[in-house]
């Protein structure tokens, strides 16, 4: 991100106002945008000198290219390091590289040999995301990341198979229930294995803290950015970096509702419509 290049001067956060709801979607739109894959080597160096250029003062003002060059660093670059960020693990890619597996997880009927299949292929994705964009300031070590990946793929495998085993048993539910509850047991396994692949993979920040930055007003931050100082951190804060793998475990959860329970509901009421247990109106009739 931009935040990495040279110069003191910060940029703004977003060209969208973060305070209302839709301007924080449309600022994370511009995040995962897939066009900025496309980026060259050539334009992305374009696009580091112009962002290089505003935080060293020679630029005064925003414009539309220096906020497409904001968007490409943001999309390209970590935060920490200013390293590109391997190509397929970046926010802009997780929609391709999630479709896949979502598709795979949710594919009816698979055999156990599927399951598991789908659920490491899942769980792999989500450390290669996480390692990769994790907050580098406090290092992640090999040892913690393969223990933290196994205990995610047993959880998320544990979840799926338990579930598939005890679903098909219950006795006091309609077939249509059932239907729904086997439906459901892959955003079961990948929300519970989400959160707790997010608590191993992050717990070194809980345990020893995050920078936390002081808030300016623009008369502070306009003063030191004349003086040419950093923005020094007031120091590491547990309960920050608590907030921020809390919100981050939550998010996991809330962002794998759409694509894998609401499919499931629209086949389930499309089912108890055909089998007479809502009227016709609702839509789902062939």
């Amino acid at each position: 991100m931009s935040a990495s290049l040279p110069g003191n001067r910060a940029l703004p956060a977003s060209q969208y106002n973060l305070d209302t709801y839709w301007g924080r979607v449309r600022h994370a739109a511009d995040l995962s945008d897939p066009r900025t894959l496309f980026t060259s080597p050539a334009g992305l160096e374009n696009a580091k000198d112009l962002v290089t250029s505003y935080k060293q003062g020679k630029i005064q003002s925003m414009t539309p290219d220096l906020w497409s060059a904001k968007k490409v660093i943001d999309a390209t670059l970590h935060p920490d390091t200013g390293e590109k960020v391997l190509l397929p693990f970046r926010m802009s890619a997780y929609i391709f590289s999630n479709l896949v597996v979502t598709a795979g997880m949710l594919t009816p009927g698979l055999s156990t040999t599927g399951t598991l299949g789908w659920q490491i292929a899942n769980q792999s994705l989500n450390v290669a995301i996480n390692s990769s964009n994790a907050n580098k300031s406090i290092p992640l070590s090999m040892s913690t990341m393969v223990q933290s990946y196994f205990l995610a793929v047993g959880a998320s495998c544990g979840v799926a198979l338990g579930l598939n085993s005890i679903v098909p048993r219950l006795k006091r539910v309609s077939p249509n229930t059932k239907m729904l509850l086997g439906r459901l047991v892959p955003f079961a396994a990948v929300a519970s294995a989400g959160v707790l692949n997010v608590f191993l993979m992050r717990g070194e920040e809980i345990r020893k803290g995050i920078d936390v930055f002081p808030t300016e007003t623009e008369a502070q931050k306009l003063k030191r950015e004349e003086a040419g100082l950093p923005l020094q951190s007031l120091g590491k804060s547990k309960k920050a970096a608590t907030l921020a793998v809390g919100e981050t475990a939550i998010s996991r959860v809330i962002n794998a509702t759409p694509i894998m329970v609401l499919p499931p509901l629209l086949l389930y009421l499309c089912a108890a419509v055909g089998s007479g247990y809502f009227p016709a109106e609702t839509g789902c009739q062939g």
